[in-house]
């Protein structure tokens, strides 16, 4: 299965619809910039966006439903990403602690999902006359927020997967003469990518600069991206949102800081922050947390137990092997027995030192180990495991 290849498990590859992948392309944030994805899972969009920004920056990550924004925080964990922050919001319930913070929005609409018609023809059993101006109706109470959460001069990218022009050019139509502040940007239009369709909105010429993905123009399925920018406005003087703090006792600092001397080269860079028994280590400068339902706070680094510290999962497919002092290359066989859950001996030609390892297939981490009389323990999650076919 892709699911249970050596690439995705660590990883490598996320599989994303190829239409989809034009939204990122488009959005392209830089690193250090400020970003969120409004409507993020499963999560494509956010590991492509995270992708450019190279682990810097902050990128928030949001879901309204709970278990959509669980399987959104998995596969962020998958990717490796360090600079995310999972959220469970209403997007009105983030304006509060990010008005005018961002210099990128990602907003993949809800829709009535027309474009996936010929990839998913269950998704025809939820559509009726009236489901597009439904959808029209909601993504304008969305836009209204998410407009509220970009800065001066920064940039909303709008995509949805439908042909209904109701939550298409006519949404963008609408944008623009509600907020004359904003500028239709022009996308370039890779071939077999067309232009929007002013006509279907009252003519107006500006919507052209859209694009629209039609299946039988190109090599995937249905999609409509637009991409606006607000206008550099005066900035109006606002006090500096507060930034997270570490709250570690002075045991888990210790204990952390053993750990982090045994396991690893060099220092982590960011703030440690702790959930429960959880240790996270988020972005510098990253807002407060307080008020905000956090999935995935930056990196998962570990649990802290009984004078000891146990590594998580997510930290052995975020950083490099050069990383750790003690790394054990596995082969196709323990890999297939390490996924699976089982233990096994190494190689009599390897050092014996006791420990956490990390434990790589074909160059990248796949998860830890703790070696003890010869024997590698086993650490890969359990809900996570699996036999290889």
């Amino acid at each position: 299965m892709k699911g249970h290849s050596v690439d995705h498990t660590t990883g490598l590859i996320y599989s994303q619809e190829p239409s989809a992948q034009l939204v990122g392309e488009i959005a392209h944030p830089q690193p250090d910039e400020k970003v969120l994805d409004l409507a993020a899972a499963p999560g494509g969009k956010t590991t492509h966006l995270a992708s450019f920004m190279n682990q810097k920056g902050l990128l928030v990550s949001n879901e309204i439903f709970k278990k959509r924004a669980q399987i959104l925080s998995e596969n962020v964990e998958r990717f490796g990403a360090k600079n995310v922050l999972v959220t469970n919001h209403a997007p009105a319930e983030l304006v509060p602690k990010f008005a005018g913070y961002f210099d990128r929005i990602v907003l993949d609409a809800p829709c009535s999902g027309e474009g996936m018609f010929r990839k998913d023809p269950d998704a025809m059993q939820y559509w009726d006359v009236d489901y597009p101006s439904r959808c029209a109706k909601l993504q304008r109470e969305i836009l209204v927020e998410a407009l509220k959460m970009l800065k001066s001069g920064g940039e909303l990218i709008y995509s949805t997967c439908t042909f209904a022009p109701e939550e298409d050019e006519q949404i963008i139509a609408w944008l623009l003469d509600s907020y004359p502040e904003l500028e239709l940007m022009p996308i370039d239009k890779p071939k077999g990518v067309d232009d929007g369709r002013p006509e279907w909105a009252d003519g107006n010429p500006e919507l052209v600069k859209t694009a629209r993905l039609f299946p039988h123009h190109l090599d995937g399925e249905g999609h409509f991206i637009a991409h606006l920018r607000l206008k550099e406005a005066d900035a109006v003087a606002k006090k500096a949102p507060e930034v997270v703090k570490t709250n570690l006792t002075d045991s888990q600092k210790e204990i952390w800081q053993t750990f982090a001397d045994e396991t690893l080269q060099r220092p982590l860079m960011g703030t440690l922050i702790t959930f429960g028994d959880q240790l996270y280590l988020v972005p510098t400068d990253t807002p407060s947390l307080k008020g905000l339902r956090v999935l995935r706070a930056g990196l998962n680094l570990g649990t802290f137990k009984k004078n000891r510290f146990e590594p998580n999962l997510a930290l052995a497919l975020a950083e490099q092997p050069e990383m750790f002092k003690h790394v054990y290359p596995l082969d196709d066989q323990q890999w297939a027995q390490y996924v699976h859950g089982e233990t096994f001996f190494v190689d009599s030609d390897i050092q014996q030192v006791k420990g956490w390892y990390l434990l790589t297939i074909n160059g990248n981490g796949t998860g830890f180990g703790k070696l003890v009389d010869g024997q590698m323990k086993n650490f890969y999650p359990k809900g996570l495991r699996f036999m290889p076919k």
